[in-house]
């Protein structure tokens, strides 16, 4: 692989189809939050860790994005999910510093300048295994932005999760 992703792994759930699709857009932008707990239970139910994970981090929303929405929707299902898998979220670890623009619609290459110096670790993560919590999965440069930024806080994996992914990955 020419640029590999700065995570080991990830897992999807489904594939980015109806229903899941409509499921998602409706939590995310019609506050539909208590899917999230059917999201997180899937999740555990469905997916599998190779090795334990000392923490999970939710993919971070800038602070005028969440202000916007109400809700990170990563979040909350890490929440969930933390309980389930008895591992701490460590959502104050990293942060989305950068107000980008969202990634919808973009093209890849804009997709990876888009992200940027998006995000920072607050804490360092020497030799832990984090897991990285998101909805979906279009090209992985959000994940890989926010990868790169907890490897570089000295995180020794990086796996990721998400509940749908694109057929395009």
């Amino acid at each position: 692989m020419q640029n590999p992703p700065a995570f080991d792994a990830t897992q999807a759930v489904f594939r980015y189809d109806y229903p899941i699709a409509a499921l998602l857009h409706a939590y995310k932008y019609q506050a539909r939050l208590a899917l999230a707990h059917n999201f997180a239970s899937l999740m555990a139910e469905k997916l599998q860790l190779q090795t334990p994970v000392d923490g999970i981090i939710p993919m971070p929303l800038h602070r005028d994005r969440l202000r916007m929405r109400g809700f990170n929707q990563a979040a909350e299902i890490a929440r969930l999910l933390a309980r389930t898998l008895s591992v701490p979220v460590a959502r104050q670890d990293c942060e989305r510093v950068l107000a980008t623009p969202p990634q919808v619609g973009l093209p890849l290459r804009q997709r990876s300048r888009n992200l940027r110096n998006a995000f920072v670790c607050n804490t360092r993560l020497d030799g832990r295994h984090v897991l990285l919590v998101d909805d979906v999965m279009t090209t992985g440069a959000s994940l890989h932005a926010l990868a790169s930024c907890v490897k570089k806080a000295g995180a020794a994996r990086v796996s990721c999760w998400v509940l749908a992914r694109t057929h395009a990955n």
